[in-house]
């Protein structure tokens, strides 16, 4: 497949959240995680941010787990089938509606749960688009009155990548050398000296290229946007507006 314009899977992204939070269907939203699963699986390069979508569904798994316990331990009664109870704490009368325990029915465990695999399908999408998408091809197009930001973004968006890669290689370098499941005690140091490492010499490349000095954007090798981005964001918004009109 050719190279991407690099705010092609950013709109695409865009398109699916819009018709996920819209529709706000737990179908809708398991079919847009499939479907980028598909798209990372087929079109991500082999680089360090490509691993970004993977991450992001742990990440979103956690948030899953964390949302429906609070979900059922604290939040509005919702009459319905009975699964089990919990002690109720006692609280304040200027905070009427809301408690904390008492029973818990299968209508309030499902809805924490289809509440959790809203937020998930968010992050993954977003996780999608920063692995499918390089961040020096991104700050490239930046416009020069945000280029600054755009810098710090990239920067910022590429370091978890980096951080996530490095801890794996130095588990593998630990594995070698006999220490088959090291804890993350004896990787911090490690991965601290290498990210503090990393940090000096991108801030060492980046004055050897005189960053900052000129605010003229060079026009080297311009990024063309192609049919088959405009193909990748139709499919999009097609798919979009099928949900919406769903939802109606």
């Amino acid at each position: 497949m050719k190279s991407l314009h690099p705010l092609t899977w950013w709109i695409w992204s865009l398109l699916i959240v819009g018709a996920v939070v819209a529709t706000n269907s737990a179908w809708v939203a398991g079919l847009a995680i499939a479907v980028a699963a598909i798209s990372v699986l087929k079109f991500a390069q082999e680089a360090p941010w490509s691993k970004s979508f993977w991450f992001s569904l742990k990440l979103g798994s956690f948030i899953l787990v964390v949302r429906t316990f609070v979900g059922v331990l604290i939040g509005v009664p919702i009459p319905g089938t009975t699964l089990f109870s919990i002690p109720i704490l006692p609280l304040p009368t200027w905070i009427a509606g809301i408690r904390i325990g008492g029973v818990v029915t299968q209508e309030r465990l499902l809805s924490s749960v289809h509440e959790g695999l809203i937020i998930i399908t968010v992050i993954a999408l977003f996780g999608a688009a920063v692995s499918l998408t390089s961040p020096h091809k991104l700050l490239r197009i930046t416009p020069v009155v945000i280029y600054e930001f755009g810098v710090a973004t990239v920067i910022a968006t590429s370091a978890l990548p980096q951080l996530v890669l490095s801890a794996s290689r130095i588990r593998r370098a630990r594995a070698l050398r006999g220490d088959e499941k090291p804890s993350w005690r004896s990787i911090a140091i490690p991965l601290l000296e290498d990210s503090l490492s990393r940090s000096l010499e991108l801030a060492a490349a980046m004055d050897s290229r005189g960053y900052g000095i000129s605010r003229k954007r060079s026009r080297y090798r311009p990024i063309p946007w192609q049919q088959i981005d405009s193909a990748v964001v139709a499919c999009a918004l097609v798919a979009a507006i099928f949900a919406w009109a769903l939802k109606r």
